[in-house]
């Protein structure tokens, strides 16, 4: 990312956290609103060169904003998406990714609302699991052929009784609309964004069985205090590490398994 998107891109996150401090404002709306401008923009790429075009000056395609979506997005999202044809990006492409992310920060902030933003990032990261575990459910799931009302069933199967609505709703666009990322990315810039709206990282925890609450409350707290941040643990169970557990935090790994202690004095013995 740039840094003229960069810029922007916070900005508008900024607006769209002050916007949505009022409880009055309906966050699924408001995504709903956003991921239908981020697919016309998607589909209209002379609209898109237009509203990014820097030498069009911010209020005439703020004007043009009002012309095609008044009276059919709600006031917040004609609102938000003046304010981002107003910024600078530094290409075409970067508005309507950033159209899409508020999208996706306004359902996460409903499920943070609705006191289920834990639960939200625990099943989307689950949900990663299964997915990566399963070639079969990996090809249904990203397969281009395949209609999109028929993945978005075979995904509502799947989540029946077993996600939030904040959950399906994430992943049903991803689903549908995958817009170039692979499912796997997508998953993970969701977990993401759901941990920056607490200013906190995220761990993968792999452990050879499932840890206690007290261990779990044992591992967050020393990872708060090396990090100077609140970590979520998104946990996971693979008997193959043998004992001990392994942290991956972004692109930071510790270990402290037996299997990775073993690998370590068999190579020292090879040495």
């Amino acid at each position: 990312m740039s840094n003229a998107t960069r810029q922007s891109n916070a900005a508008a996150r900024e607006r769209l956290e002050a916007l949505t401090d009022h409880s009055a404002v309906d966050t699924s709306a408001l995504a709903g609103d956003l991921l239908a401008v981020t697919d016309l923009l998607d589909r209209e790429a002379g609209l898109r060169g237009t509203l990014t075009d820097p030498g069009i000056e911010g209020q005439r395609k703020a004007d043009l904003v009002t012309a095609l979506f008044d009276g059919r997005i709600g006031a917040e999202a004609l609102d938000l998406v003046s304010g981002l044809v107003r910024s600078r990006w530094s290409a075409t492409r970067d508005l309507a990714d950033t159209c899409e992310q508020l999208a996706f920060l306004a359902e996460i902030i409903g499920a943070d609302r609705a006191d289920a933003l834990d639960e939200t990032e625990d099943e989307l990261f689950r949900f990663g699991r299964i997915v990566s575990s399963s070639g079969d459910l990996r090809a249904a799931l990203t397969d281009r052929r395949a209609p999109a009302e028929a993945k978005a069933g075979l995904l509502r199967s799947l989540l029946e009784g077993r996600a939030n609505r904040y959950t399906e709703q994430l992943l049903s666009r991803l689903v549908t609309q995958p817009r170039g990322r692979s499912l796997d990315a997508g998953i993970d810039a969701l977990t993401k964004l759901a941990a920056a709206r607490r200013d906190r990282v995220v761990a993968v925890v792999v452990s050879a069985v499932p840890l206690n609450d007290t261990q779990k409350r044992r591992l967050g707290e020393a990872l708060a205090r090396i990090y100077g941040r609140q970590v979520h643990l998104n946990l996971d169970v693979d008997p193959a590490v043998l004992g001990g557990v392994s942290v991956r935090i972004g692109d930071e790994v510790i270990n402290g398994t037996i299997a990775d202690r073993l690998d370590e004095a068999s190579r020292r013995m090879a040495g």
